[in-house]
Protein backbone atom coordinates (compact mmCIF):
# COMPACT_ATOMS: atom_id res chain seq x y z
CA UNK A 1 0.00 0.00 0.00
CA UNK A 2 0.65 3.53 -0.44
CA UNK A 3 2.89 5.76 2.38
CA UNK A 4 1.24 9.50 2.80
CA UNK A 5 5.02 10.31 1.91
CA UNK A 6 5.17 7.82 -1.24
CA UNK A 7 2.22 9.66 -2.40
CA UNK A 8 3.09 12.85 -1.95
CA UNK A 9 6.53 12.39 -3.49
CA UNK A 10 4.40 10.60 -6.70
CA UNK A 11 1.82 13.73 -6.55
CA UNK A 12 4.87 16.39 -7.03
CA UNK A 13 7.08 14.18 -9.41
CA UNK A 14 3.81 14.36 -11.44
CA UNK A 15 2.42 18.06 -11.33
CA UNK A 16 6.13 18.61 -12.39
CA UNK A 17 5.16 17.51 -15.79
CA UNK A 18 2.12 19.51 -15.79
CA UNK A 19 2.10 21.64 -19.04
CA UNK A 20 4.18 19.07 -21.39
CA UNK A 21 2.91 18.99 -24.65
CA UNK A 22 1.64 16.09 -26.27
CA UNK A 23 4.21 13.87 -28.14
CA UNK A 24 3.84 10.23 -29.21
CA UNK A 25 6.41 7.48 -27.73
CA UNK A 26 7.80 10.13 -25.89
CA UNK A 27 8.83 10.81 -21.87
CA UNK A 28 10.55 14.09 -21.97
CA UNK A 29 9.48 16.45 -19.22
CA UNK A 30 8.74 19.97 -20.81
CA UNK A 31 9.03 18.60 -24.77
CA UNK A 32 6.83 16.06 -24.76
CA UNK A 33 5.41 12.55 -23.97
CA UNK A 34 2.12 10.69 -24.37
CA UNK A 35 0.16 9.09 -21.33
CA UNK A 36 2.92 6.12 -21.03
CA UNK A 37 5.86 8.54 -21.22
CA UNK A 38 4.05 10.79 -18.19
CA UNK A 39 4.29 7.52 -15.96
CA UNK A 40 7.77 6.41 -17.27
CA UNK A 41 9.36 10.04 -16.32
CA UNK A 42 7.60 10.19 -12.75
CA UNK A 43 9.32 6.93 -12.76
CA UNK A 44 12.24 7.93 -13.61
CA UNK A 45 11.90 11.32 -11.30
CA UNK A 46 11.61 9.18 -8.50
CA UNK A 47 13.97 6.11 -9.24
CA UNK A 48 16.46 7.07 -11.46
CA UNK A 49 15.60 5.55 -14.36
CA UNK A 50 12.87 3.50 -15.96
CA UNK A 51 12.36 -0.01 -15.03
CA UNK A 52 12.34 -1.29 -19.03
CA UNK A 53 12.15 0.39 -22.67
CA UNK A 54 8.50 -0.20 -24.12
CA UNK A 55 8.95 -1.69 -27.93
CA UNK A 56 7.74 1.48 -30.46
CA UNK A 57 4.25 1.12 -30.68
CA UNK A 58 1.17 2.81 -33.01
CA UNK A 59 -1.84 4.11 -31.97
CA UNK A 60 -3.65 0.96 -32.07
CA UNK A 61 -0.60 -0.56 -29.93
CA UNK A 62 -2.12 -3.98 -29.09
CA UNK A 63 -5.12 -3.77 -30.09
CA UNK A 64 -5.29 -6.34 -33.22
CA UNK A 65 -3.78 -9.17 -30.92
CA UNK A 66 -6.58 -8.52 -28.25
CA UNK A 67 -3.24 -8.50 -25.89
CA UNK A 68 -2.99 -6.63 -22.54
CA UNK A 69 0.02 -5.16 -22.99
CA UNK A 70 -0.29 -1.81 -20.66
CA UNK A 71 -1.52 -3.55 -17.86
CA UNK A 72 1.04 -6.59 -18.04
CA UNK A 73 4.11 -4.03 -18.16
CA UNK A 74 2.21 -2.10 -14.99
CA UNK A 75 2.07 -5.58 -13.45
CA UNK A 76 5.73 -6.05 -13.91
CA UNK A 77 6.84 -2.90 -12.33
CA UNK A 78 3.65 -1.60 -10.20
CA UNK A 79 1.62 -2.68 -7.60
CA UNK A 80 -1.38 -3.97 -8.15
CA UNK A 81 -4.58 -2.59 -5.91
CA UNK A 82 -7.88 -2.67 -6.24
CA UNK A 83 -9.99 -0.37 -7.79
CA UNK A 84 -12.00 0.72 -5.23
CA UNK A 85 -9.18 1.68 -2.98
CA UNK A 86 -8.16 4.73 -4.15
CA UNK A 87 -5.41 7.02 -3.23
CA UNK A 88 -3.10 9.88 -4.56
CA UNK A 89 -0.41 8.80 -6.37
CA UNK A 90 -2.07 6.03 -7.87
CA UNK A 91 -1.55 4.77 -11.60
CA UNK A 92 -4.77 4.41 -13.17
CA UNK A 93 -5.32 2.53 -16.07
CA UNK A 94 -8.27 3.15 -18.43
CA UNK A 95 -10.08 1.16 -21.28
CA UNK A 96 -11.11 4.00 -23.63
CA UNK A 97 -14.27 1.57 -24.85
CA UNK A 98 -15.81 -1.21 -24.23
CA UNK A 99 -14.25 -4.93 -25.63
CA UNK A 100 -10.50 -2.68 -26.08
CA UNK A 101 -7.55 -3.40 -24.63
CA UNK A 102 -6.45 -0.66 -21.75
CA UNK A 103 -4.21 1.95 -23.28
CA UNK A 104 -4.64 5.40 -21.43
CA UNK A 105 -2.72 5.90 -18.15
CA UNK A 106 -3.20 8.56 -15.39
CA UNK A 107 -1.74 9.46 -11.86
CA UNK A 108 -4.59 10.43 -9.21
CA UNK A 109 -3.92 13.42 -8.17
CA UNK A 110 -7.27 13.97 -5.63
CA UNK A 111 -9.69 11.62 -4.19
CA UNK A 112 -13.16 12.65 -2.16
CA UNK A 113 -15.92 14.64 -3.29
CA UNK A 114 -13.83 15.71 -6.49
CA UNK A 115 -11.30 12.90 -7.59
CA UNK A 116 -8.64 14.29 -10.11
CA UNK A 117 -6.11 12.60 -12.28
CA UNK A 118 -2.84 13.97 -14.26
CA UNK A 119 -2.90 12.34 -17.91
CA UNK A 120 -1.28 13.06 -21.23
CA UNK A 121 -4.17 13.48 -23.22
CA UNK A 122 -3.51 14.35 -27.43
CA UNK A 123 -4.49 17.30 -28.44
CA UNK A 124 -4.36 19.21 -24.76
CA UNK A 125 -0.57 17.94 -23.54
CA UNK A 126 -0.20 17.07 -19.34
CA UNK A 127 -4.00 18.19 -17.73
CA UNK A 128 -5.49 17.42 -14.57
CA UNK A 129 -8.65 16.38 -15.10
CA UNK A 130 -11.97 15.97 -13.18
CA UNK A 131 -12.00 11.95 -12.68
CA UNK A 132 -15.31 12.33 -13.98
CA UNK A 133 -18.04 9.64 -13.79
CA UNK A 134 -17.35 8.82 -17.66
CA UNK A 135 -13.68 8.58 -16.62
CA UNK A 136 -14.42 6.35 -13.50
CA UNK A 137 -16.56 3.69 -15.43
CA UNK A 138 -12.99 3.00 -17.71
CA UNK A 139 -10.92 2.38 -14.74
CA UNK A 140 -10.10 -1.46 -15.16
CA UNK A 141 -6.88 -1.40 -13.08
CA UNK A 142 -5.29 0.32 -10.18
CA UNK A 143 -1.44 0.70 -9.59
CA UNK A 144 0.44 2.43 -6.94
CA UNK A 145 4.52 2.87 -7.03
CA UNK A 146 6.82 0.82 -5.44
CA UNK A 147 7.82 1.75 -1.81
CA UNK A 148 10.44 4.63 -1.93
CA UNK A 149 13.93 4.81 -1.02
CA UNK A 150 14.60 7.34 1.99
CA UNK A 151 15.98 10.59 -0.41
CA UNK A 152 13.97 10.63 -3.81
CA UNK A 153 15.64 11.36 -7.11
CA UNK A 154 13.37 14.33 -7.23
CA UNK A 155 14.47 16.37 -4.09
Amino acid sequence: MSTPENSASVLCAARRWLGTPYVHQSATLGAGCDCLGLVRGVWSDLYGAAPETPPAYSMDWSEPQGDERLWQAASRHLQPKRVADADTGDVILFRMRAGAVAKHLGIQSHIGAAPRFIHAYQGYGVVESPLSLPWQRRIVARFAFPHLPTQSHQE
